[in-house]
């Protein structure tokens, strides 16, 4: 009995992980790339993209954040390479970009637009993050006192009880 329920527990596992395969393999073959995929407002995002073939060196783009940009042949041959910036405050979520380049080829991609990460300390209640003597001081009081309340409850444990 106990074989049949490890047996299919084993045949679900699988079975999720056969079905994540398609979905990691078309991700992979994606003809655009987008640096970084998870971007905050105010850098720049460069795409490129293979898709257009080797013998085409201009393209245009067309982001729903940065509005439009060129591509441009990159390093290598057959690679088309766009920059744009995303904008200052810009919110969170995806955004989807549109690359045209000829004859009549079109490829769309998403990626993430982050939020701005926190500057500064955060505020808990117990003042400016900058004032940090108080919190020491209480934090170091809280263990002194800890540590001689463990050393009494063992002085005055019997004997026989120690281990």
């Amino acid at each position: 009995m106990r074989y049949t329920h490890v047996g299919a527990g084993i045949g679900l596992v699988l079975g999720a992980l056969g079905l994540q395969v398609p979905a990691a393999v078309a991700a992979d073959g994606s003809d655009v790339r987008i640096n970084p995929w998870s971007a905050s407002p105010g850098s720049t995002v460069t795409v490129s993209t293979t898709a257009c073939g080797p013998d085409v060196d201009y393209g245009k783009g067309w982001s729903e954040v940065g509005g439009q940009f060129h591509l441009f042949e990159g390093d290598h041959e057959g690679v088309l390479t766009g920059q744009f910036e995303i904008p200052e405050g810009t919110r969170p979520g995806n955004d989807t970009v549109t690359l045209k380049c000829p004859p009549r080829i079109k490829i769309t991609d998403t990626y993430r637009v982050t939020g701005r990460p926190p500057s500064g300390s955060v505020s808990a209640g117990f003042g400016p993050g900058e004032d940090r003597g108080m919190e020491l001081a209480l934090g170091g009081a809280l263990l002194v006192g800890a540590a001689a309340g463990g050393v009494v409850w063992m002085c005055r444990r019997p004997n026989g009880n120690r281990t």
